[in-house]
């Protein structure tokens, strides 16, 4: 009975069940309903305005999902009836969709919600283009387009109404998957049989590290976004106590309690590292099982046999140190890891008791960075209108690309021309190597979709059996649109197959529009990345080190006053640990992007990733830091740290190596070998001058590849 219980619970909180479950209501109201009052027709316009909708939609709190709605429809009618309107007048028409362009793409700078929404609306136009001679009259396309758009936003209020916290439980869920990935990937640094200094395991950690912060960012806007105004509610404090566990236990996770190629040769012949690696593995699981215990809504229970391994690890330690007491600084390193993963275990064991959740609620606040005052709004907007802002070129460029299809529409009287223009405004992207990924699948699922719809339409020629092919397509378009775009592409092409059919268009004539346009439209929005002030992410390089460089350097100077003031999880730190992870995943993204464009050489990517992996270990070692910023120090440790930290920030800063450089180092070591007792003072200043000695070691190699990094993409 139980496992029956759990798996109507499991198929109840399916966040694919209940995406297809709206998918399938909307687009069946979209076309089993004009059917049924014999309006066959009014399917094309409905249908798109579900998929315009859909392809807008913001998971927000119910509130804000109704102020988005307005918005949403807003738009929508602006763009669609100014179409109708103009579409007559070439002159004036031109005029409007260069305008509108621009000002929707500008729109985006006000963040991820006004982004969306002026998409959609550039969406909403193309598919008023597209349909513009269905009806007679101006006004039969527009409002079915909007009722379309309407509808959709209804089913998805209703399904908010009914479940309205489950896209954050699936977003922290997310945080716990992918952070048991990155503690497999940790797990894997700790092989003593490594012989090629742990290349392949830091790229995939420094990978997974990336993934971690971009699920983070996520969960910090659905938290916002949903949750605001509800702070007194039980569940609500839960899941912020689930968000800041998650970013304690990432912070310890991501510390390095040494150099793990030294590690590896030391302990070749010795099972302490397969040790430490088993509760690493372990701590991933349980962070799979509460992933899924959030995502059902469930408490979490922690599996008892964490004592066993930790009461096992701790008795191997021991041994290891009754029979190496001259290596007192690894055994100092081997106890100070064992205390932190013993730290992640209690931050798991405890995450749901109420003493834990009054206490991260005390401790932490989420920061608010939505722009509310119309002063911060104006200001945004005219911060990107300037050459330099990548938006303003991008609405520039999308201005043009759109002006150009229009043009090769108009002189070229291609049938369903206006397919040039949709196909443009997905394709093109605001960088090149985007934008030629995406030509690629579009090309390849259009003409997928092509060979699939031909015989399709033969094999099923009633109105019947392709109004079902509709609402299929359409949902399975929705089901890959953002994991496999070739294959979303595909089904949105046979869902446009049916849909022309219906109105008794030749399926071979579509297809032949269809595949002109989509050509003629890759081409264009091709053309205009490569020549159109092009994006290349090559460039921004150096201007993103000197950002890197500054968070790491904050990062490391907040976690210092806290070794002075004592330690708190205030916004002050939380902003200034997240601006680290976040630098360090925007180079990652760039450095992933640029090996995708055509004048960055090979040297220079190689560079680039190993740049990548060492700011991702210098990142580490502040962790360690900040991990265990609640010790005390002594004051001459402590005076050593910030001489040490003001040295590390100027080097960043300056980003070169002086001849202090040896003496302070020489300062670190003398001062580590006298630190060598088994008080617990000791043990404090110890780690911390461990970590800044492992700091000053990759300091130079760093500043030597951001100098040739800089250097080689001015």
């Amino acid at each position: 009975m139980h496992s029956f219980i759990l798996s109507l619970r499991k198929v109840f909180y399916s966040s694919n069940l209940l995406f297809s479950i709206r998918m399938l209501v909307s687009l069946t109201g979209s076309t089993l309903v004009p059917w049924y009052f014999d309006s066959v027709p009014l399917v094309i316009p409905l249908t798109l305005g579900v998929v315009a909708a859909g392809l807008t939609e913001i998971d927000t709190r119910l509130l804000s999902r109704c102020i988005n709605i307005l918005l949403t429809l807003i738009c929508f009618a602006i763009a669609t009836f100014s179409v109708e309107f103009l579409f007559n007048d070439p002159l004036l028409f031109i005029i409007g969709l260069v305008s509108s362009t621009f000002l929707f793409i500008m729109l985006g700078s006000l963040g991820q919600r006004y982004g969306v929404i002026a998409f959609g609306s550039l969406l909403i136009a193309a598919y008023t283009m597209l349909g513009h001679n269905l009806f007679a009259d101006n006004y039969t396309l527009p409002c079915f387009l909007l009722l379309g758009a309407l509808w959709y936003n209804l089913v998805s209020l209703i399904e908010s109404i009914v479940q309205p916290i489950r896209t954050t439980q699936q977003t922290l869920a997310n945080c716990f998957i992918k952070l048991s990935f990155y503690l497999d990937a940790k797990a894997a640094m700790f092989d003593p049989d490594e012989t090629d200094g742990f290349k392949r395991q830091t790229l995939e950690l420094t990978t997974c590290n990336t993934q971690v912060i971009n699920v983070f960012n996520d969960a910090k806007r659905s938290l916002f976004n949903r949750l605001k105004g509800f702070r007194g509610q039980g569940y609500i404090r839960k899941m912020l106590s689930y968000y800041f566990v998650a970013q304690d236990i990432h912070e310890r996770a991501s510390s390095s309690h040494g150099d793990y190629k030294a590690l590896s040769q030391h302990f070749k012949h010795s099972d302490l590292l397969f040790r430490f690696a088993r509760i690493l593995n372990l701590q991933a699981k349980a962070c799979a099982k509460l992933a899924l215990s959030i995502k059902l809504n469930q408490t979490y229970q922690h599996d008892p046999l964490f004592a066993r391994y930790f009461a096992y690890l701790e008795e191997a330690i021991d041994e290891y140190q009754q029979q190496n007491k001259a290596n007192l600084l690894l055994i100092k390193s081997l106890q100070n890891l064992y205390q932190n993963l013993l730290a992640i275990d209690l931050l798991l064991a405890h995450i749901d008791t109420e003493q834990h959740l009054s206490k991260i609620q005390d401790d932490n606040q989420l920061i608010d960075e939505e722009l509310t005052r119309f002063h911060d709004i104006f200001a945004r907007i005219k911060q990107n209108l300037t050459i330099k802002s990548s938006l303003f070129r991008h609405a520039i460029r999308m201005s043009i690309v759109l002006f150009v299809g229009y043009m090769v529409i108009y002189f070229s009287n291609l049938s369903h021309g206006y397919w040039i223009i949709l196909t443009s405004l997905f394709v093109c992207q605001p960088n090149y190597s985007t934008t030629k990924y995406r030509l690629k699948l579009r090309v390849f699922g259009t003409i997928l979709g092509i060979i699939a719809g031909i015989p399709l339409t033969y094999l099923f020629p009633s109105i019947e059996a392709q109004l079902v092919l509709i609402i299929i397509t359409g949902w399975l378009f929705f089901l890959f649109k953002n994991s496999q775009y070739a294959y979303a592409t595909a089904f949105i092409t046979l869902l446009v197959f049916f849909s022309f059919s219906l109105i008794g268009e030749s399926s071979i004539s579509v297809a032949i529009s269809r595949i002109i346009a989509t050509l003629i439209g890759c081409f264009i929005a091709w053309f205009a990345v490569s020549f159109i002030w092009p994006d290349w992410k090559f460039r921004n390089l150096p201007k993103l080190l000197d950002r890197v460089c500054h968070e790491d350097s904050h990062y490391l100077a907040v976690i210092g006053s806290q070794y002075v003031s004592g330690k708190t999880n205030d916004p002050k730190y939380r902003v200034a640990r997240r601006a680290a992870h976040d630098s360090n995943a925007d180079l990652s993204s760039l450095i992933s992007l640029m090996t995708k464009e055509p004048h960055v050489k090979q040297d220079v990517i190689d560079q680039g990733f190993r740049l990548l992996t060492l700011n991702h270990t210098l990142i580490s070692y502040l962790s360690t830091l900040g991990a265990h910023r609640d010790k005390s120090i002594s004051p001459h440790t402590l005076e050593i740290f910030d001489d040490i930290s003001v040295y590390i920030i100027t080097m960043l800063s300056d980003q070169k190596i002086d001849s202090e450089y040896q003496p302070l180092k020489k300062v670190v070591a003398d001062y580590i070998e006298s630190l060598s007792t088994n008080d617990d003072q000791s043990n404090n200043d110890l780690l911390v001058m461990q970590q800044l000695a492992l700091i000053l070691d990759i300091l130079p190699e760093i500043i030597s590849l951001i100098c040739e990094l800089n250097n080689k993409t001015a």
